[in-house]
């Protein structure tokens, strides 16, 4: 079936969803990195999430005497109340600290908006307007031991349908991209979304696909390369056996690449439930920021 979706969004703006992690400055500073690139509007999101175990979900009954309960209840509500106030300051300030930060590095005005939800809904109802996404790999509560990933990074990219720039822990401008290609047709649309784009133009490029050189692989390559060449890329092509996640981080660490460049989940419920995907595992064990297409 033919793909009839426009390769790319050619209007709209580069949106940051921004927290207070560790994560913050570099989500800024490859938003607008992006935004420079793609000569977009740059736009600035901290997303204030309902704390679980708030007072309106507390359950007292038969622990407390009715008076009791009354007093502890509104005790909760205050501490809510004045836990909100507390997180709208924090957001303002982290907004306010994103935005001198791209002003000073990158000469951009960026707008900045506060909003309270879920980041999953706020970024949907925001995503017609978008041209492209910026997250952190983890959150502010993450367990950087752990190698998980932040919770809402996987629902969010499952869900949205723009590209996704996922920000590695630290900041620098790519000079060299990797594009993992097998051939697929979604990955030879992600060829074509590279070669439409603005983003990654004139930077080295190499594509890798995870097994040997022959047969239809071969192919498939020459296909790749031969787009890539017409877009005015130089692109070098690296075949190498493996496990595909490894295979990628190594060869990524290898060729000397800033960013990585692979196709994001389906939607469907059946490919939602699938555990352990390669874009998963590329996203927990790799360093370096990951570029989602699809």
């Amino acid at each position: 079936m033919t793909d009839n979706r426009p390769l790319t969004q050619p209007e709209g703006q580069v949106l940051a969803a921004l927290d207070p992690s560790v994560y913050a400055d570099s989500v800024s500073d490859h938003a607008a990195w992006a935004a420079s690139r793609l000569q977009a509007p740059l736009e600035l999101v901290h997303v204030i999430e309902r704390r679980h175990g708030a007072a309106a979900g507390t359950n007292l009954s038969g622990s407390l005497s009715l008076g009791a309960q009354e007093h502890l209840l509104q005790e909760l509500a205050d501490l809510d109340e004045q836990r909100g106030r507390v997180d709208q300051q924090r957001g303002r300030l982290l907004l306010d600290q994103a935005r001198e930060r791209v002003r000073q590095g990158f000469g951009l005005v960026a707008q900045g908006r506060q909003r309270q939800g879920s980041l999953v809904d706020t970024l949907l109802e925001l995503e017609s307007g978008v041209r492209l996404f910026v997250l952190g790999k983890r959150g502010e509560q993450a367990d950087f031991a752990s190698g998980h990933l932040g919770s809402n990074l996987e629902r969010v990219v499952r869900a949205v349908h723009r590209p996704v720039l996922v920000a590695s822990r630290a900041f620098q401008a790519p000079a060299r991209f990797l594009v993992a290609f097998d051939g697929s047709a979604t990955t030879r649309r992600c060829i074509e979304m590279v070669c439409a784009s603005p983003l990654l133009r004139g930077l080295g490029c190499d594509v890798l696909t995870v097994g040997e050189s022959g047969g239809e692989a071969g192919t498939a390559m020459d296909w790749a390369l031969a787009t890539l060449r017409e877009a005015g890329f130089a692109p070098e092509a690296v075949f190498q056996a493996g496990a595909a996640d490894a295979v990628i981080a190594d060869v990524a660490r290898s060729r000397g690449s800033d960013l990585i460049v692979m196709g994001a989940y389906g939607h469907s419920r059946i490919r939602n439930l699938i555990l352990g995907s390669t874009t998963t595992q590329v996203l927990r064990s790799c360093q370096l920021p990951v570029l989602l297409l699809r």
